[in-house]
């Protein structure tokens, strides 16, 4: 979607929001009063003002995976109000005009969008916890406590230590010094997204040298090789050290629950990315996964990621990235710039000469792009990827563009402005108004879509500005008259908008 790194984030909403939509179906009657807070810009800061610990849910009524969560989120609630001391949940509607810059402060870029807040606000996490009542409730249990908890005893390593999730413990000789501050530092910084314990013998820890003293890191993890150690106890040496070694070398996407963070992990790093899409039921799985696996673990270290997923559980990843199952076995490379590379219907056997190919730069990027229509007479035109650069940037025009979603009902409230603003100007031939369908094709690296819609205006000289004004039809057409250029004379720019 927009350019560097926030294309991975707008997959791993994406990604997420198949997750959120796959929980549980069970409902609960809804409660009067709501255990769930519903605050707003008026009472925000007063309210987490009063509490040390407060989970916010931003939403849209009119999203579907909200109206999912809601039962969870509300039974949830009732259960942590009765904890001891209550765990308060609330929540914020995100589309009303008022509460639009609160949103904005606390990153929310989709919904639902959850946040931990601690101390008052000073601290904001972002909640990755489960989206069920119950995955929410046992979450939300542990963020309330120490960000680490020590370890005394073989029973106790054993009901902390979950064999099915990453676990982190520092053994220390004791518990002081620069490196058991720096562990526990880090520790609440990272204890939305991991569970950590410490312990002052080795002995007790299911795996690993047990006449280690420390101090140590051990960073316990259901794949590759179970464990890692680690002594480096710098605070940016450590997390980093966690963040590479809690990832698998090969992520799985299927609707296992159990492998979701790693997912919603692989599309937050910033490593170029290689997905393979198959079907999982399908008898050559075996085959595909030694060879994907053989060349994941050969690109150990250079920057690149690698997720294999089943079709069944890719519907969200294929709508991203334009994908059509008749395509598959298929493997994909994005860039991190939102360049990609693709092959179709892979054989096995093609996949390290594939990757070596795009490692050679010798491979073609992939777009997705609508086709050009071949009609274009309504007075807003239609740009597609296609056809993008050649309208805005390369017609020599003043081109208004508007990167909308066909469900955003922003979007739909904006058209027939926008198609007041194009009937006005039509006689102007130094001006163009657009629009693009953002989820259909790629938008390129020059602009940041972050939502629905986004509005972009591009000079005939080249100046390019995100609008930000106001919605009116009047609005519109006061930015353009001041600043819009002079067109310079050509064949193509001449004829540019008589061809659209």
């Amino acid at each position: 979607m927009a350019n560097s790194f926030g294309v991975w984030i707008w997959s791993a909403l994406l990604i997420f929001a198949f997750i959120a939509s796959a929980s549980s179906d069970e409902s609960v009657a809804e409660e009067t009063p709501s255990a769930v807070l519903t605050l707003d810009a008026s009472n925000f800061s007063e309210t987490i003002a009063k509490h040390p610990f407060l989970v916010v849910e931003f939403y849209a009524p009119w999203c579907g995976h909200c109206k999912k969560l809601e039962p969870e989120y509300e039974k949830a609630a009732s259960i942590l109000s009765k904890h001891d001391p209550p765990i308060v949940l609330a929540k914020v509607n995100a589309n009303e005009e008022i509460n639009k810059d609160l949103a904005s402060t606390h990153g929310v870029r989709g919904f639902p969008t959850l946040k931990i807040l601690r101390n008052e606000g000073k601290n904001i996490q972002d909640y990755k916890g489960p989206r069920d009542a119950d995955g929410i409730v046992e979450y939300l249990k542990k963020q309330v406590g120490p960000a680490s908890a020590e370890i005394k005893s073989s029973e106790e390593a054993v009901n902390f230590i979950d064999e099915k999730k990453v676990f982190i413990v520092g053994v220390f000789p004791e518990y002081s010094g620069e490196e058991f501050d720096n562990f526990t530092e880090l520790a609440e910084k990272l204890r939305s997204d991991y569970d950590f314990g410490h312990t002052s013998d080795a002995k007790l820890l299911p795996r690993g040298d047990t006449a280690v003293k420390g101090p140590i890191v051990r960073l316990f993890k259901p794949f590759d090789e179970l464990f890692v150690d680690f002594q480096d106890f710098h605070l940016d040496a450590l997390e980093g050290f966690i963040e590479v070694a809690s990832i698998p070398i090969l992520t799985i996407f299927d609707k296992d629950p159990l492998n979701h963070p790693y997912v919603i992990k692989f599309f937050n790093n910033q490593n170029a990315k290689v997905l393979l899409f198959i079907h999982f039921s399908e008898q050559y799985l075996d085959s595909f996964k030694s060879k994907y696996l053989e060349v994941a673990e050969n690109h150990k270290g250079k920057k690149i990621s690698f997720l294999l997923g089943d079709i069944k559980a890719s519907e969200g990843a294929f709508q991203y990235f334009g994908l059509e199952e008749s395509q598959t076995p298929l493997i994909i490379l994005q860039e991190n710039d939102g360049k990609k590379y693709l092959k179709p219907n892979l054989e096995p056997d093609q996949i390290a000469t594939w990757l070596r190919e795009y490692l050679d730069g010798s491979l073609t990027p992939f777009i997705k792009s609508e086709p050009i229509p071949e009609f274009n007479n309504e007075p807003v035109k239609v740009v597609v990827a296609y056809s993008l650069r050649d309208v805005v940037f390369n017609s020599g025009k003043n081109v208004l563009l508007e990167f909308y979603a066909p469900w955003c009902g922003h979007c739909k409230k904006l058209a027939p402005i926008l198609d007041e603003v194009a009937v006005s100007l039509h006689d102007d031939a130094d001006v163009i108004i657009a629009k693009m369908d953002a989820t259909a094709n790629d938008v390129p690296s020059e602009f940041q879509v972050q939502g629905y819609p986004t509005l972009y205006f591009s000079s005939a000289t080249g100046k390019l500005l995100e609008y930000e004004g106001g919605r009116t039809a009047d609005d519109f057409i006061d930015f353009i008259k001041k600043n819009k250029d002079s067109v310079v004379e050509s064949t193509q720019s001449d004829s540019i908008k008589d061809e659209l």
